[in-house]
């Protein structure tokens, strides 16, 4: 089971990547920040970064105005 953004909880499968975290919370915001366990992981790591089980993964989307 993991935790996204302290509040939902999503089943964990085995080999699941934070790309699999973001399809399966519907995410499609261009401009996202994901951290898994308090780490930062780089978009182009997306991936391939694995999630851990029980992991703690909070989502942000950016947005800028003026």
């Amino acid at each position: 089971m993991l935790t996204i953004n302290n509040r939902d909880k999503i089943e964990w499968h085995e080999g699941m990547t934070v790309k699999d975290v973001l399809n399966e919370m519907g995410y499609t915001y261009v401009l996202i920040t994901v951290t898994v366990n308090g780490v930062l992981v780089p978009d182009e790591a997306y991936r391939t970064h694995l999630v851990p089980d029980n992991a703690d993964v909070n989502v942000f989307h950016l947005a800028h105005g003026g």
